[in-house]
């Protein structure tokens, strides 16, 4: 049976409209949603960071998508997701991919448990009509209603 995204994010971790203003702000509010749903603690969000600090914008893996991630660390309390759309698009600093308008913040405590999650978000992600309606949607219930009805197959 797949994975259904919504079943993975709960509201507290879904913040629609995140007024950041660089991609350390950015995500930061990625790193407080996986807190807020207690997946991580709020150490995670500085191993976010100095990640992209270290090794670049890595991180921004397709047109406007960032999947904020580290190592698995002691941070982490569980496997699971964020979801953060931002009001204004911020640049990473990525030749192709920039400037970013969803960070998708992602958390596990090992190298397989978030093998699963991340084959259903590809499958989200790779459709355009469905990130149109994601990126539209407003509040985070209308994010979660969304990630189901994918789910279901509509």
């Amino acid at each position: 049976m797949a994975i259904n995204l919504a079943d993975e994010l709960s509201e507290s971790a879904i913040i629609t409209n995140a007024p950041a203003t660089d991609w350390r702000s950015a995500l930061t509010f990625a790193g407080e949603a996986l807190v807020a749903s207690g997946v991580t603690t709020a150490a995670y969000t500085a191993e976010m960071i100095a990640a992209v600090e270290e090794l670049g914008p890595y991180i921004v893996i397709a047109p406007g998508l960032a999947l904020a991630h580290s190592r698995p660390s002691p941070a982490v309390l569980r496997a699971g997701l964020s979801w953060v759309s931002l009001q204004t698009p911020i640049e990473f600093g990525h030749a192709v991919n920039d400037p970013v308008s969803l960070v998708i913040g992602l958390a596990a405590p090992d190298h397989e448990s978030h093998i699963e999650v991340m084959s259903a978000l590809a499958g989200v992600l790779a459709d355009d009509d469905r990130m149109k309606e994601l990126a539209a949607a407003d509040t985070p219930a209308r994010v979660r209603g969304l990630l189901a009805s994918y789910a279901d197959g509509a």
